[in-house]
């Protein structure tokens, strides 16, 4: 090949002529597109250019860019006032209790008092960011005390925590295991008749009225029944209890956190990203609403924050 080449003729060179500038106005459009996104951010949503350092779209408001957790340093949604990776609270301008603006080396919020480093639940020792204590409910600031009060004097507050007690007495009971169970039941209600007609005889009493007592047990399948009817109607009362979107992170914990019933597995469904969490404490973006919903017992829906 090499020998071909040098003894390829002189005066048989390629030819070429001058190159002409295409002016800027003819070049491709999609050359102009590139050249463009080199200078800028494209919406994904609508396709509006923004500008570099924009986080959201102008024009449609969609998430440009996402943050980093200044702890572990993970992802992060710059609205987020929450890391889901590491659990912790990362913005320093705003008390974790409250919502209220604060300065970052305060070490106490000017406006509810409470301590920047978190307060340790009395009840179950947890350290806690927020009003309420994330294991086990309990209120920890005068004013998620005052919330709840004032949550208890609301109709749906009330039917919740009576249905929520009805539950619960359901789950204490003992159902019949057999037959023979259940036979054993009837004879110790005709004995206690018995007892108590042979006592009012012996104080002179010929015809006593022995009052009629009902046996509560229920068969296991009776009993599982019942169970289900409760948490349907749970599960109903809790959806018109369900959060909008809010502009206060903090307003929707302690609201969400204050008209939780106990006794009943729940878990807290965001709207943020449609997942299950404990409570809304282990949520990014709770300011977005969300609901709690029924879990049941043998329930094998996963919680976000529980991994």
């Amino acid at each position: 090949m090499m020998d071909e080449i040098t003894q390829r003729p002189a005066g048989r060179q390629l030819e070429m002529g001058p190159v002409e500038k295409v002016p800027d106005e003819q070049q491709p459009k999609q050359m102009m597109q590139q050249a463009q996104m080199a200078n800028g951010v494209v919406c994904p949503k609508c396709g509006t250019m923004n500008d570099q350092e924009a986080r959201f779209c102008a024009s449609c408001g969609e998430l440009l860019r996402m943050g980093n957790c200044p702890n572990c340093g993970s992802e992060l949604d710059p609205e987020a006032d929450f890391c889901e990776v590491c659990h912790q609270y990362v913005r320093p301008d705003l008390c974790s209790f409250c919502g209220a603006h604060v300065n970052p080396n305060d070490s106490f919020c000017p406006e509810c008092g409470s301590p920047r480093g978190g307060i340790v639940c009395p009840t179950c020792h947890t350290l806690n960011s927020f009003s309420f204590c994330k294991k086990c409910g309990q209120p920890l600031t005068e004013d998620a005390y005052r919330m709840m009060e004032q949550l208890q004097e609301q109709p749906e507050y009330k039917e919740l925590v009576m249905i929520a007690r009805e539950y619960n007495d359901l789950s204490m009971q003992l159902p019949f295991s057999s037959d023979d169970d259940m036979r054993n039941d009837e004879a110790s209600l005709r004995l206690r008749e018995t007892v108590l007609r042979l006592l009012a005889q012996d104080i002179g009493v010929e015809n006593p009225m022995i009052p009629q007592v009902k046996s509560h047990r229920l068969t296991k399948e009776q009993l599982e029944a019942r169970k289900r009817e409760k948490l349907a109607k749970l599960s109903q009362v809790l959806e018109k209890m369900a959060i909008p979107p809010t502009t206060s992170p903090a307003t929707v914990r302690n609201y969400a956190m204050a008209q939780k019933p106990m006794g009943v597995r729940l878990a807290w469904r965001c709207n943020y990203k449609n997942a299950l969490h404990s409570s809304p404490c282990g949520c990014a973006k709770p300011q977005m609403g969300g609901q709690w919903i029924v879990l049941g017992q043998n329930s094998k829906q996963d919680i976000k924050d529980d991994k």
